[in-house]
């Protein structure tokens, strides 16, 4: 442990922190995640969100997993505004305004609940005025995220893992700024970016729990 996170006293109400981790697909947010959870011994969390907005809603996880990060269509964004469809309309209102109004109230309440690294979601937007809140938008280079994507065995080519790549990207992108009204992966949205190619997972733990540990200290 470094002497910053010594520092950093998960127990007292007064310095509840809360991480949340923007990126680009397979620059590593979930395993960066993971790791600081691990180092600062606070809570993780990514598409649980989903599955607690889900059981709030009455629906099943499942339904939601095709709407992950992805904004609602114009199809159903016409249905649900003009006719007024209701949550009977399972397939067309999963999508829409009502489960992310649902997904933010999960993200506020579990950042109440204590320290936490929340991963995606626009937890960035959702809990911009927490006096604790440190922004991290990870990124890298096509070509690094490809190898990776390949070396977790979700691409069987480069090729492939590009266009997977490619694909999530515009779907967050396009999920992020129709829902904040911000612009997806822009530097002045969030507390820190970095590129994930130049340095290992432990050092960027290491600069986020810096600027964690100098955001609380600015605090008391």
């Amino acid at each position: 442990m470094s002497k910053t996170e010594s520092q950093i006293n998960i127990t007292d109400p007064s310095e509840r922190f809360v991480i949340v981790i923007g990126r680009e697909f397979g620059s590593g947010g979930r395993r960066i995640g993971k790791l600081l959870s691990e180092r600062l011994g606070c809570a993780y969390y990514d598409k649980r969100l989903l599955i607690e907005a889900a059981e709030s809603m009455g629906f099943t996880p499942d339904i939601f997993n095709e709407h992950d990060e992805k904004k609602p269509s114009l199809f159903n964004s016409f249905f649900q505004g003009v006719y007024g469809i209701t949550q009977n309309y399972h397939d067309i209102t999963v999508g829409g305004a009502a489960l992310y109004r649902e997904q933010s109230k999960a993200i506020k309440k579990l950042s109440e609940k204590g320290p936490c690294i929340i991963v995606g979601r626009t937890a960035d937007y959702v809990l911009r005025d927490h006096p604790r809140l440190l922004s991290v938008f990870l990124h890298s280079p096509l070509d690094h995220r490809a190898h990776k994507i390949v070396e977790r065995g979700e691409a069987d080519s480069l090729e492939h893992a590009k266009e997977m790549a490619t694909k999530r990207d515009r779907d967050r992108e396009n999920y992020y700024n129709y829902y904040t009204g911000r612009r997806w992966g822009r530097a002045s949205n969030y507390h820190l970016t970095l590129d994930a190619s130049r340095l290992s997972d432990e050092q960027i733990a290491d600069v986020i729990i810096r600027c964690l540990g100098q955001k609380i200290t600015a605090k008391r």
